[in-house]
């Protein structure tokens, strides 16, 4: 079996879908879960981006040990001397260096030459092989690029000392066949080719990413590029999770192996689902809730007499379990802290505390307490940030009745201590409270998102809600979980604004620095 490298890039290409804006915490609890579930690579980020974006990357890089750690960068001399200030501290620091190849990128985005992007690209190769000893080298919209300038770039980067050359469908645009056809020109036609890995990328604007991706395996690449979940610009990536479950259920036909932890793809997926909103559809393949539910009495017919007449994926291998209830009211902290330690979740004692507390608030309310529960009421705890003065909510009432006028009574302690609170009406529940809100919060807020979304099934489940934001202009994302829909819209609504004051907090320390 030959084995297929997973180059991650949930933390980067993911994090660039519509709506996601992670902060730094999430991001190290989402690269931990990327290493248990044994990625090769993960791509933390793009340094030169942003501050906000560098200093995720260098916690990631200074944190990861068991998976290689790298950042893009566009081929010019800042982005990968920051992008090396980032990366230095990294078991083994890598870059992922880009430059478009295919002739509508470079007459009207670059406005370059073939020639130039040819100099422009082996300069810079050059350049960041002075300080990384592992340098991927793509070229951006290969699929619409010419296969003899292709084969020309590939041949002089690999000689300036790139070690990965990367030809990605960067709009979704080729089909299973022509990018295998691609490959395989490319490693006939390109006389150093062997001193390199190949690697594929693909977008799924056309629905064939998977499907494009394991054609690219067919015909010599040994890394695969995606995202968990197939999250990403447009329509997503390539789903990872897809990608080696499908190589596995049928290695009789592919003789490819991956070096994926299959059972952690579930709380692969719930955590990223989670921290940027974007759920999982029901049907989605691998991992989807209905993916192993069967509804046609003939199936349920079949499946009762032989799982394998309707399933070929076993749950437990992907980590989908019965989620039975493993804890209750009279369950103690010992219990707690033993099941937290299972998620491979690390808290401290007073986040601990607080979990626990928050567990046993819940089992006032809830008979059957479950694991996506206690990994949501986790999640919650170890991705807020530290304690600085914030808008928290004391009490709220919503009066809604179907020939009354919805109306919504909230009384905020804010950041400087003081109790307001006011009532505010709304065409529904939900508006009224968060009209109700935004005349308490002295920030201007319009929403742009709201969902909202059940922990599990049955009646007294958990409700998730997320929320994005326009605070002062600026889009921003809010999580908020509770028994009760409304008091969970109301913690993501809050959720949100105290993200953006925390940020604009850290920005002035900053200065006061400076």
């Amino acid at each position: 079996m030959s084995r297929i490298k997973i180059f991650d890039t949930t933390l980067r290409d993911g994090e660039q879908s519509p709506g996601v804006n992670l902060n730094k915490l999430e991001k190290l609890e989402i690269a931990k879960q990327l290493e248990r579930l044994g990625v090769d690579i993960m791509e933390a980020g793009f340094p030169a981006s942003s501050e906000g974006d560098f200093n995720a990357v260098k916690l990631i890089a200074d944190t990861i040990k068991d998976t290689s750690v790298t950042g893009l960068a566009r081929t010019t001399k800042t982005d990968i001397d920051t992008a090396w200030e980032a990366l230095k501290s990294a078991a083994e620091p890598r870059l992922h260096l880009f430059l478009a190849t295919s002739p509508i990128h470079m007459t009207y985005k670059l406005k370059m030459s073939p020639e130039q992007v040819i100099e422009q690209s082996v300069n810079m190769v050059s350049y960041a092989k002075k300080k990384f000893p592992q340098i991927e080298w793509s070229a951006e919209d290969a699929t619409r690029s010419d296969w003899n300038f292709l084969a020309q770039i590939i041949e002089k980067v690999i000689d300036a000392g790139a070690t990965v050359i990367n030809l990605p469908d960067t709009v979704g645009y080729t089909t299973p066949a022509e990018y295998g056809r691609m490959f395989h020109f490319i490693r006939e036609t390109v006389p150093n080719i062997d001193k390199v890995s190949l690697s594929c990328h693909c977008h799924d604007d056309l629905g064939m990413a998977v499907a494009n991706s394991i054609s690219a395996v067919e015909n010599g690449v040994t890394q695969v590029e995606g995202t968990i979940n197939g999250i990403g610009e447009r329509a997503g990536n390539a789903a990872l999770e897809e990608v080696a479950v499908a190589l596995k259920i049928r290695s009789d036909y592919y003789p490819y192996e991956t070096g994926l932890k299959l059972n952690e793809i579930k709380r692969s997926s719930d955590l990223i689902s989670k921290l940027t909103g974007m759920y999982v559809q029901a049907n989605k393949a691998i991992i989807g809730r209905n993916a192993y539910a069967h509804e046609s009495g003939i199936h349920q017919d079949g499946v009762l007499k032989n799982t394998e007449t309707y399933e070929i994926i076993t749950p437990e291998l992907v980590g989908v379990s019965s989620n039975t209830l493993f804890l209750g009211k009279h369950s103690g902290k010992h219990a707690f802290k033993d099941k937290v330690k299972e998620f491979g979740i690390e808290l401290t004692d007073e986040q601990v505390k607080e979990a626990f507390k928050q567990f046993k608030q819940l089992t006032d309310h809830k008979k059957e307490v479950t694991d996506d529960d206690i990994y949501t009421i986790i999640m919650e705890i170890k991705t807020e940030a530290a304690a600085v003065n914030k808008y928290q909510l004391e009490t709220f009432q919503v009066h809604y009745g179907s020939a009354d006028i919805p109306t919504a009574t909230v009384s905020l302690e804010t950041p400087e201590g003081e109790s307001v609170q006011t009532a505010c009406t709304g065409k529904g529940s939900v508006e009224a409270l968060y009209n109700t809100l935004s005349n308490l919060i002295k920030e201007d807020l319009n929403l742009l998102d709201y969902q909202i979304n059940s922990v599990g099934g049955g009646k007294d489940a958990l409700a998730e809600s997320h929320v994005q934001l326009s605070v002062n202009g600026e889009p921003t994302n809010g999580r908020g979980t509770a028994q009760d829909v409304i008091e969970a819209s109301a913690n993501a609504y809050l959720n949100a604004v105290n993200r953006y004051i925390i940020k604009q907090q850290s920005v002035k320390q900053k200065e006061v620095v400076k």
